[in-house]
C-alpha cells in the first residue's frame, strides 16, 4: 500500500460527495480515486484502478440506505468505512460488515486515519459508537516494545491529527529537534516505519482513539 489510500467515496446526496471530497482534499494521506452514488459503487468499484478503501456516508436517514451498503460488502472485499448519523443505528450498521464506522460529523484527520488503519485489516469505530453487541470481528492488538512516556503519548495524538514535526514542535513547545527525537523514539518502540504505520499500530494498542 502507498502512504496515499486510494478512496473511493460513495453518498446519495451529490453536495456529501464534494463535502467529502473536500475534507479529504486536506489531508495528505489519501487520494479520491472517484465519487459515486450508492447505484454507481459496485460498477465503479470493479472500473477504477487501484481503490484500496471506501468512504460510504449513510446519510441523515441511513436505515433505507443499509441494503446497498449490505450488497456492496458482500460483493467486495475492499474495506469499508461508513460514517453514521444515528448512533441507535451503529449496531446495524456493524454488522453489516463495515471495517471502520465513524460520525458524520468526523474532521478530516479522523477520516484519512480510519481509512489508512482499514487498509491495514483494522477495525476503527468512534468509541460513541460502540453500544450494542459488537460484530464477530475483533481488533488485532499489539503491545510497544517500550512503554511510551506521558510526552511520547502527546506527540502520538498529534501526529495521529496529521501533524508534521515543526506543527508538533510549535505545539509543544519545543525545538524541532525535541519533536524528531519523540517520533523517532515512538516509531522505534511501536516497530513502525514511517508515521502512517505508527498511528495504525497506535490505534490498534489501544493508545490512541478516534
Amino acid at each position: 500500500m502507498s502512504e496515499a489510500v486510494r478512496t473511493l467515496i460513495v453518498a446519495e446526496d451529490p453536495l456529501a460527495r464534494a463535502g467529502l471530497a473536500a475534507l479529504l482534499a486536506q489531508t495528505a494521506g489519501v487520494v479520491v480515486a472517484g465519487q459515486v452514488g450508492e447505484e454507481e459503487a459496485t460498477a465503479a468499484a470493479h472500473a477504477l484502478v487501484g481503490v484500496e478503501a471506501v468512504l460510504w456516508d449513510l446519510g441523515w436517514t441511513p436505515d433505507g440506505h443499509l441494503s446497498a451498503l449490505i450488497q456492496f460488502i458482500e460483493a467486495h472485499a475492499t474495506p469499508v468505512v461508513a460514517l453514521l448519523a444515528d448512533p441507535a443505528l451503529a449496531g446495524a450498521v456493524r454488522a453489516a460488515g463495515v471495517r471502520g464506522l465513524l460520525r458524520r460529523t468526523a474532521r478530516a484527520e479522523q477520516l484519512a486515519a480510519a481509512l489508512q488503519a482499514v487498509v491495514y485489516a483494522l477495525v476503527v469505530f468512534d468509541e460513541s459508537l460502540l453500544a450494542g453487541p459488537p460484530t464477530a470481528t475483533t481488533l488485532p492488538t499489539v503491545e510497544p516494545v517500550e512503554p511510551l512516556t506521558g510526552r511520547e503519548l502527546e506527540v502520538l495524538r498529534l501526529l495521529a491529527e496529521g501533524l508534521s514535526n515543526k506543527e508538533i514542535a510549535h505545539a509543544l513547545g519545543v525545538s524541532d529537534h525535541t519533536a524528531k527525537f519523540h517520533v523517532n523514539a515512538i516509531l522505534a518502540k511501536l516497530g513502525a516505519q514511517s508515521r502512517t504505520e505508527a498511528v495504525v499500530k497506535a490505534m490498534r494498542a489501544g493508545l490512541i482513539l478516534l
